[in-house]
């Protein structure tokens, strides 16, 4: 069947916006799985961590009970250690647990009674020991055979045991969730890659077999109008530029086609080249009245190359963040490697790595290391400190010489506090966490980055057994507070090697 004009524009329109609704589904979908899969992501981040207060916790009351055990048959004091040891970190443990179940009310009640529990076993505990202590073992003992401190440890180790199996249980569902989602994403690719390939076989059928029929045209042209060799001769002339272009237009889509769509930016890149030659067929034909052949020429001229524009521009988006939940995806694979690290010397050489751009603004960077050497993974901490001070450089507050402060000191429980402050531009309370989420950056976007910086920080330190915070305040500066052990080997997961 012949192909007219007006049928040609509508098929081509109607090829080209039906590319243009698969593209916008395609990115509309990744989009979304990506959010998904961050949630998921998170969501086993969370589990980890509330696994690992779990286990701390249950075995601080194993060693606490077990240096009581000790000292009450042998009274001898080095048995305590164990006890001494565990007994500051159990509160923490048991606040850190009540912080990470806040968000199940129904399990506030287990917590309280948990709490109420441990409470009642140091209680025990401390008794037992205070009469061994006194020369009344015989004391300590009766206190023990009442049992009441036995069922309440039983309780517990029930408690948190169930507490694990349950968050075992929360990792399994998130693994399998996020590799759904990946297969997700994978299979929309591929189905919304041969759409568009039909589409675009689609537009290659519709331009060659109108080109067939301008030539046909033309030739009848010629014989039933031979005085008008002139305007023939032009009419040619046109055609023929229409034709090149449609030939380079078929070479090139026929050339990249031979090579597998492995991405939307492929598929993008046709469908341009299509509307590119629809754009030039476009201009060259004579105004008409036809509403339908007007509101094709607008969507050729006008509408489909801005709606192109825009899919590229959220295209090329979508793969700096796939790009990004993939760094920070590699990085939480690598293997940790315990070593020992100079927190002073890893300090120094991290503000000579940028001390050329801090005293462009005579700037300065000040350390005050009160900690000697730890045991932990060296890139990581590498790592955190410079896109800390990467970050403090970008918004620095303007007219203002930039001033960075480094220190680091003990803390309880083997522990240590690595603080990094700035007084840059700050930033707002209601982002003090919303920086540390992926993709997520605070006020005004002056400066270039993708908002992974901070998530990465947050990710890396806590695969050490650590925690980031910050202090700010809009217009004075910024403090990160990273909290870390002393030896990473503490650390559950972690090997020793």
């Amino acid at each position: 069947m012949p192909i007219t004009s007006k049928t040609f524009v509508r098929s081509t329109a109607l090829l080209l916006l039906v590319g243009l609704l698969a593209l916008l589904g395609i990115v509309g979908a990744n989009v979304w799985l990506v959010d998904r899969s961050q949630a998921y992501f998170d969501d086993v981040i969370d589990a980890r961590i509330a696994r690992r207060v779990a286990v701390d916790l249950r075995a601080q009351l194993q060693d606490m009970e077990t240096g009581q055990r000790g000292f009450i048959i042998t009274l001898d004091e080095s048995y305590l250690d164990p006890y001494n040891a565990a007994l500051p970190l159990v509160a923490n443990q048991v606040a850190q647990l009540r912080d990470i179940m806040a968000f199940d009310p129904e399990a506030k009640a287990s917590i309280d009674t948990l709490e109420d529990d441990i409470a009642f076993k140091i209680g025990e505990m401390n008794l037992t020991i205070e009469e061994a202590r006194s020369g009344n073992r015989d004391a300590a003992i009766a206190v023990v055979s009442t049992d009441k401190g036995k069922e309440a440890m039983d309780r517990s180790r029930a408690f948190l045991g169930q507490l694990i199996e349950a968050i075992d249980d929360r990792l399994t569902v998130s693994v399998a969730n996020q590799r759904n989602t990946t297969e997700a994403l994978h299979w929309i690719s591929i189905v919304g890659g041969a759409v568009i390939l039909i589409v675009v076989s689609g537009s290659i059928w519709a331009v060659f077999s109108y080109t067939q029929e301008l030539a046909n045209a033309r030739r009848e042209i010629e014989q039933a109008n031979s005085g008008l060799e002139e305007r023939v001769r032009e009419r040619t002339s046109e055609l023929g530029k229409a034709n090149e272009e449609i030939q380079r237009f078929a070479y090139i889509v026929t050339h990249d086609l031979r090579a597998p769509l492995v991405n939307i930016m492929g598929f993008t890149s046709e469908l341009e080249a299509g509307v590119s030659t629809l754009r030039t067929y476009m201009a060259t034909q004579p105004e008409t009245p036809d509403p339908h052949t007007l509101e094709a020429r607008e969507a050729a001229l006008t509408d489909l190359p801005e709606a192109i524009s825009f899919i590229r521009a959220a295209t090329r988006k979508m793969d700096g963040l796939i790009n990004a939940i993939l760094k920070i995806s590699r990085e939480g694979r690598r293997q940790l490697r315990p070593e020992v690290v100079d927190i002073s010397e890893l300090a120094e050489a991290s503000a000579a790595a940028v001390h050329h751009q801090i005293s462009e603004s005579q700037g300065t960077i000040e350390t005050d290391i009160r900690v000697d050497k730890l045991l932990t993974d060296r890139l990581s901490i590498e790592q955190v400190f410079g896109n800390l001070l990467d970050n403090a450089i970008k918004y620095q507050e303007p007219g203002r010489p930039l001033k960075v402060s480094i220190r680091a000191k003990h803390k309880p429980g083997n522990r240590v506090e690595i603080e990094v402050e700035d007084n840059g531009r700050g930033i707002a309370d209601t982002d003090h966490e919303r920086v540390f989420e992926l993709f997520r950056r605070s006020g005004k976007q002056s400066q270039p980055g993708e908002g992974i910086g901070l998530a990465h920080v947050r990710t890396m330190v806590r695969s050490l057994g650590g925690d980031v915070t910050l202090r700010s305040a809009l217009g004075q500066g910024t403090s990160f507070i990273i909290n870390l052990p002393r030896d990473l080997r503490s650390t559950p997961g972690v090997s020793s090697q």
